[in-house]
């Protein structure tokens, strides 16, 4: 954690919620591509970039 200048802690980021919207996704993906280790690792990449892919078509770019 970081201090602040004065004393106290500083205010963090949401690192937390990326790492458990990370695992809920792993656990989707993992769960929808189990299989052999391809799907397993397109799963785990796809776990990684899902914000991305979020972005990409809220924001209606395709």
């Amino acid at each position: 954690m970081a201090r602040r200048e004065r004393g106290g802690w500083a205010p963090q980021g949401a690192g937390g919620g990326w790492f458990l919207g990370f695992i809920g996704a792993l656990v989707y993906y993992l769960h929808t591509h189990s299989g052999t280790f391809w799907l397993v690792l397109v799963a785990l990449v796809k776990a990684i970039f899902w914000p991305a892919f979020l972005v990409f078509h809220v924001l209606g770019l395709h």
